[in-house]
């Protein structure tokens, strides 16, 4: 059959949509096993499972290139790119550039189980096979080829049973007796996903998990080391009972601790964050956004999605740690033309990736790196900040054209990143005030691997357009503030802000109902000396707000906050005040929309 017009949308991933027909779904595309796991060649598990997800996860991902129309890419058709001579070929162009600076990852995406039509081919028990013309020797001869350069081999899946792999509710179920398609799945045949490719396991039934069992034990029988699990709810642009795969999610992970071998368990794709708690416990990664990919003539653009990061990573910042990491998706940077970004947007793109702690896993083409790109992808310096295991920075600025990233490090140093996301030059500025200490401090220009000795106060930077700076930053003196509480009786509550409980604010409460008009205006903010002030703004909000920040009744400025993630975490973002010695008045007033919720501010005692 041709292939199918599979519409173009910026939110793609994974499994494309197509016209499925009543044959299909009737399990049309079914075939006799090939290496089902009573066939399959024995294989030794790894010594532990301890180490997964210690660090985020570094390799390759055969999507990006899959998903491009660069000339030559996939000149079979849309996605054609995945074959087995492509996948080999950048093994081992990762194993002899990007191996030794820690790539290790070999992710083979969507289609291996299906021909250029995207027509899929099932085993005898509903499990996804390979296409034999994609793959002809198989999944498992593929793995073994990527073992033997010393690397890892990752595979994919969609969430739910595959509607052509039904058949008609009769197929049985690997070492499961009794057990079939319809056992597996609801009477109503609701369907699940990203893309309703699927119908919703029924895990009431105990044959449920024997299929995700049956799915783990063959790709650990095949040797993989990785799954990533697409089209996962809540999230993946849906919601709602037949959207929420968090039993899938955890079935599979009970499958994988009983399947003898190790496996990264990864997600996707825009996972909902308010199930964080259930990714971390399920899983060891998830993807918090839509595609980095463009599904253009290019890899990726910057106003595509790579540019959205910058406001969805920040609400996730608190949510990641050993065990589990937030996944930004792709690091495609390596290939200049190809790639679509300029230098600068290559910068920046894989700055914001590595202070993220997001997953380092290029979609590029291996063999054919540029200089530049090698050198992103290979600073050293660079992949110890993302692999330090420490917390991943956040924005201590407000969220404009102009942002200042910071996180601390284990060792007492201070990650911080300039971003000028404009579309002209800007200098950009930290002041050490936002990281909480002053004075003098060493600076480290991480990107260019030189020392530029020590800084007072802040380091400026001037930047183009989308560019960026990275330090490492050794902290001078401990700064001297004066905090003051929001919910103060001193201060003055207009329109319809009130004080309201908080069990993560300075002094259980804040202040909150900030919306069409309501305000809060700090009284007897006390300063020695005239002055531009660092103050900082604890404040609590599940999305990106704006605020209308000024003093002593001052024109002042709307500023936008980022999201803390829920309505239960504080962070704090610093604001620069003009403040004159004696008594002033800071006032955050909501204006004609909704505001961030305020806890308190605490102000320098010195300039």
């Amino acid at each position: 059959m041709p292939s199918p017009t599979i519409p173009r949308r910026r939110a793609r991933i994974g499994v494309p949509l197509i016209a499925v027909t009543l044959a299909a779904l009737l399990g049309a595309g079914a075939v006799p096993a090939q290496a089902a796991p009573t066939g399959a060649a024995p294989r030794v598990a790894a010594p532990t499972a301890a180490g997964i997800a210690e660090r985020p996860f570094m390799g390759w991902t055969s999507w990006t290139m899959q998903s491009s129309k660069y000339p030559g890419l996939n000149p079979d058709g849309d996605y054609s790119y995945l074959t087995e001579a492509n996948v080999l070929k950048q093994t081992d162009a990762l194993a002899a550039k990007l191996k030794p600076y820690g790539y290790e990852y070999v992710n083979i995406d969507a289609g291996w189980w299906r021909d250029n039509a995207w027509v899929p081919r099932f085993d005898q028990y509903a499990r996804q096979t390979p296409d034999p013309v994609r793959f002809p020797r198989g999944m498992q001869a593929v793995a073994d080829h990527i073992h033997g350069k010393g690397l890892k081999a990752g595979i994919y899946l969609p969430v739910g049973l595959e509607k052509e792999a039904y058949g008609n509710g009769v197929t049985p179920i690997w070492n499961a007796p009794g057990c079939t398609t319809a056992d597996i799945v609801y009477p109503d045949l609701r369907t699940t996903n990203g893309w309703d490719s699927a119908y919703k396991l029924n895990f009431d039934n105990a044959c449920a998990q024997k299929y995700i069992d049956s799915q783990a034990q063959l790709f650990a029988d095949w040797g993989y080391d990785f799954l990533k699990l697409d089209g996962v709810g809540p999230g993946s642009f849906k919601s709602g009972d037949n959207y929420d795969n968090v039993a899938d999610v955890a079935a599979w992970q009970k499958a994988i601790a009983t399947a003898g071998r190790p496996i990264h368990l990864e997600l996707s794709w825009s996972l909902d964050i308010d199930h964080a708690a259930d990714w971390k416990r399920y899983s060891n990664g998830w993807r918090i956004d839509t595609d980095v990919e463009c599904y253009c003539d290019t890899l990726v653009s910057w106003e595509n999605s790579v540019d959205d990061r910058f406001d969805d990573a920040p609400a996730w910042s608190r949510k990641a740690g050993p065990g589990g990491w937030n996944d930004l998706d792709s690091l495609n940077v390596g290939n200049g033309e190809m790639d679509g970004l300029t230098n600068a947007e290559r910068q920046s793109y894989a700055t914001l990736w590595a202070i993220s702690k997001s997953p380092l896993y290029t979609g590029d083409d291996l063999t054919r790196l540029d200089d530049y790109g090698l050198s992103l992808l290979t600073n050293r310096e660079v992949i110890a900040i993302d692999q330090n295991g420490g917390a991943p920075a956040r924005p201590v600025t407000p969220a404009g054209d102009q942002q200042v990233w910071g996180a601390k490090n284990p060792d007492g140093s201070y990650t911080v990143a300039l971003f000028n996301l404009a579309d002209a030059p800007a200098s950009v500025t930290a002041h050490w005030a936002s990281f909480g200490f002053t004075g003098n401090a060493s600076v480290r220009d991480v990107w260019n691997r030189r020392d530029l000795g020590k800084q007072k106060n802040k380091v400026t930077a001037a930047l183009p357009a989308h560019g960026s700076r990275l330090f490492t930053v050794r902290p001078g003196t401990a700064l001297a503030t004066t905090s003051y509480e929001a919910e103060a009786p001193a201060n003055t509550l207009t329109g319809n802000a009130s004080v309201g409980g908080c069990d993560a604010c300075s002094g259980g409460r804040k202040v909150g109902n900030l919306y069409v008009g309501g305000a809060v205006r700090f009284n007897d903010v006390t300063v020695r000396r005239d002055g531009i002030y660092t103050v900082s703004v604890s404040y609590v909000s599940g999305d990106t707000r704006s605020v209308h920040v000024s003093s002593n009744s001052g024109n002042g400025t709307y500023l936008k906050f980022p999201s803390t993630g829920d309505w239960d975490t504080v962070e704090t973002v610093t604001v620069q005040l003009a403040l004159k010695a004696g008594t002033n008045t800071i006032t955050f007033d909501s204006g004609t929309w909704y505001a961030p919720d305020i806890d308190r501010i605490a102000v320098p005692q010195t300039l």
